[in-house]
């Protein structure tokens, strides 16, 4: 009696017999992966809280010493530059999201996962939370100072639609570079990067160009302070949502390898977490000996 094939008894691995294309297949199946989801979570907890520190800190900064500390054009420029910083050393673990209205576009675009939507949400507003508790720990609380409110004469309705307008572009330009046609290596970070700090630096007097409902309310949350709080959440995430609408229109359907590798990150699929490479010396010390330069009779040195 001839025996089963291993790898025959289940329908995946019937599959992989009958197509003969086992790396295709099953490659499928990694996007779905927990094994590595906790390092993820802590990837996003962590990129949000260096975005938030950015741009929280400068306004708090300047309540605490007075004067323009910061300048407003840093104070734009700098969280861009934060973004792209986090998305080139961490982007690969993550997807570097560090923004719910991101997350949910990335889902309504089928190239995440419904299902850890709520989860990195939550660590999101965790690293926007601590954060703003570490600078109020360190630099004490500066009456409404690190919270995105109205520009001055500005309506919270007025507030929310200039949110929705400016999270548009920025949604766009992240699944944009994230569909594969667009993208030129890591420097797609230059694109996302450059989009906050333009974005700044028209739109932060009218809004505060948050663009982001966790950097908003993270620090809503601990300050307690929820002046004109629902702007700031209606208005990221309808750009968001609309921003998957325009993305339909340019380039249909998302769901491609390029665009589910850039929203869960790469980990687990194309690379595992430590070394990358072979091991090597470290300088001043001589390699070690392999098998092949030991002789029949010889043993390693001590």
């Amino acid at each position: 009696m001839a025996t089963e094939p291993k790898g025959a008894t289940s329908p995946t691995g019937s599959a992989l017999l009958s197509l003969e294309e086992p790396n295709s297949i099953t490659r499928r199946f990694d996007f779905w992966d927990d094994r590595y989801e906790g390092r993820r979570l802590f990837s996003e907890a962590l990129g949000t809280f260096f975005l938030v520190l950015v741009a929280v800190g400068a306004g708090m900064v300047n309540a605490r010493f007075g004067g323009n500390a910061v300048p407003s054009g840093a104070q734009v420029v700098a969280p861009g530059l934060m973004v792209a910083a986090i998305i080139l050393f961490m982007g690969a673990v993550s997807g570097a999201h560090l923004n719910p209205g991101v997350s949910i576009a990335f889902a309504l675009r089928g190239n995440f996962p419904w299902k850890r939507v709520p989860f990195y949400i939550v660590a999101q507003l965790v690293g926007a939370i601590l954060a703003t508790m570490l600078l109020w720990a360190l630099i004490g609380k500066h009456g409404a100072a690190g919270l995105t409110l109205p520009g001055h004469g500005i309506s919270t309705t007025t507030a929310m639609v200039w949110e929705l307008v400016l999270t548009v572009g920025l949604v766009s330009t992240i699944l944009g570079t994230a569909s594969g046609a667009q993208q030129v290596g890591p420097f797609a970070a230059i694109g996302v990067g450059s989009y906050i700090a333009l974005a700044g630096l028209w739109g932060a007097p009218v809004s505060g160009a948050s663009m982001n409902t966790a950097r908003s309310l993270g620090p809503a949350l601990v300050l307690n302070d929820w002046t004109s709080w629902w702007a700031y959440l209606v208005g990221p995430v309808a750009g968001a949502v609309i921003a998957v609408g325009i993305a339909f229109i340019l380039r249909g359907r998302g769901g491609g390898l390029a665009g589910t590798q850039a929203a869960q990150g790469t980990l687990g699929t194309r690379w595992q977490p430590g070394p990358i490479g072979e091991p090597t010396a470290p300088p001043g010390r001589p390699p070690a000996p392999t098998a092949g330069d030991l002789g029949s009779n010889d043993a390693p040195p001590p």
